[in-house]
């Protein structure tokens, strides 16, 4: 049975102080478009730079979730994350007027509120999951942490806490898709943090925004009325009270209440794998470090598996073409011999398929190790250049009037030579909508079945000829 993407169908937004910057921000939640996945804009920056909530952008972090692109940096997203999964939320755009996610009470309620309140938009494109097909484990010997994905057929999370405190020994929460109530069960629990490490953050200046009001304090250590005073006057309350552990007197939703926060703190970090997982999560001791190095593990495993599915096998290049040479004439300026697609074979929405014979008559190779001709790598991007530039023009209805201008190329990797001789075979998929003219691909790059080549492109389709 087929599973279908997902988005809001209208936007909302939430409003609060940052935990570690004190900062007012807000976060509004948008519709986006099929396989976009989650992404996040900066607005109080120029240009508006986005970076998508994806492990390939994680820096490590102490106590929060960190992206960084650039010079862009965002945090404290985990709770954000972890509702839009919850809710199957495939499709998000998110923009944030600061750098870091509000944290209002310290959990996912407020933002599930939100989805809940503007609904959820089934859409056309199949959800994408990552299976897990085999063990995937991570461990820190000095922090004792283990974080464990085995197979299954069902999404679930197991969390083990345990710490050296009266009031927090050891605590076990756990999820299951098909099971739990994500809303009323995992998403209103509450951060928590011991009162040594509050201590310790506030001498430090590094919670700024950190309340009573938006953690759980547990009291790990005896205390005076004088010290309970002192307290007090920290926060910024006339008095507090500890009761069973807990600092003024806060009332827990469940005795477990820390482990299914925990627990939280997983599902949305490993969110960041870019995928809908189907695997069993088995978390020992979790923390972001942990949750993190395990999204970047499972981030590996997907793009290896992409890189396997990405050979187009039902293509046959020996087949009459889609395009040939003349037909690509027609849509790209180029011209030999600078030319660099002999055939299109597939053009879809979102993907092309198209061919380049590698000859020795060509001019490169004259100079290009003339002993040993090699085609030089910077034609190959070029020709996968090429080829998107064919996808993106197809889809115009005047391409004649239009050229794509290529951006950015990032993450280029040359696995393997090309000679005299191959058939180089392209493959590119589009990997976001494109928006004002600007259109993200992966690219491809076989001979035989071999990979030779791949990379990210960004490129601008602009109008060349008035009409």
């Amino acid at each position: 049975m087929s599973v279908k993407q997902t988005t809001l169908k209208g936007e909302f937004s939430v409003k609060g102080k940052g935990l570690h910057t004190g900062k007012e921000v807000e976060a509004v939640f948008k519709p986006a478009d099929e396989n976009t996945g989650y992404r996040i804009v900066r607005t109080d920056l120029e240009g508006a730079p986005e970076i998508p909530a994806l492990a390939k952008y994680v820096e490590f972090a102490d106590r929060a979730s960190c992206l960084q692109k650039e010079d862009v940096k965002i945090f404290t997203l985990e709770h954000a994350m972890a509702a839009l999964y919850g809710c199957g939320i495939d499709n998000c755009l998110i923009e944030l007027s600061g750098e870091e996610f509000p944290i209002l009470d310290g959990s996912a309620r407020f933002y599930v509120e939100g989805i809940e309140k503007v609904g959820i938009e089934e859409q056309q494109a199949e959800r994408r999951f990552f299976t897990v097909k085999k063990k995937i484990e991570f461990y820190n010997e000095e922090t004792n942490t283990r974080i464990t994905l085995l197979p299954d057929e069902d999404y679930s999370i197991h969390t083990v806490v345990a710490y050296d405190s009266p009031y927090l020994s050891l605590q076990y929460a756990s999820y299951s898709a098909s099971e739990t109530n994500f809303s009323k069960e995992i998403a209103p629990c509450r951060t928590f943090v011991f009162l040594h490490e509050v201590e310790a953050l506030l001498a430090h200046n590094l919670i700024k925004g950190g309340d009573l009001s938006n953690a759980i304090v547990i009291v790990d250590r005896k205390m005076d009325q004088e010290g309970i005073d002192r307290l007090a006057k920290l926060f910024g309350y006339e008095n507090v009270q500890v009761k069973e552990g807990v600092l003024n007197n806060l009332e827990l939703y469940f005795k477990n209440e820390p482990a299914r926060h925990k627990l939280l703190d997983v599902m949305g970090d490993l969110a960041l794998c870019g995928r809908f997982i189907k695997g069993r999560v088995i978390a020992e001791r979790p923390g972001h470090k942990a949750n993190a190095s395990m999204a970047k593990m499972m981030y590996k495993e997907i793009l290896a598996e992409e890189k396997d599915d990405a050979y187009p096998f039902d293509v046959d290049i020996n087949a009459e073409p889609l395009m040939d040479i003349n037909k690509i004439r027609t849509l790209l300026p180029h011209r030999p011999p600078f030319l660099l697609v002999d055939k299109i074979f597939k053009v879809t929405d979102n993907m092309v398929v198209g061919c380049k014979n590698v000859t020795m008559n060509e001019p490169h190779f004259v100079g290009h190790f003339p002993e040993e001709p090699v085609m030089p790598g910077v034609l190959i991007v070029e020709a996968m250049s090429q080829c998107g530039g064919i996808l993106v023009l197809s889809g115009v209805p005047d391409p004649e009037n239009y050229s794509t201008y290529f951006m950015k190329i990032d993450a280029v990797k040359f696995r393997n030579k090309v000679v005299p001789g191959d058939t180089l075979v392209f493959k590119l998929i589009t990997t976001a909508p494109i928006k004002r003219g600007v259109v993200q691909m992966k690219g491809y790059a076989f001979v035989g079945k071999k990979l030779v080549c791949e990379g990210e492109f960004m490129a601008q389709v602009a109008k060349t000829k008035n009409l």
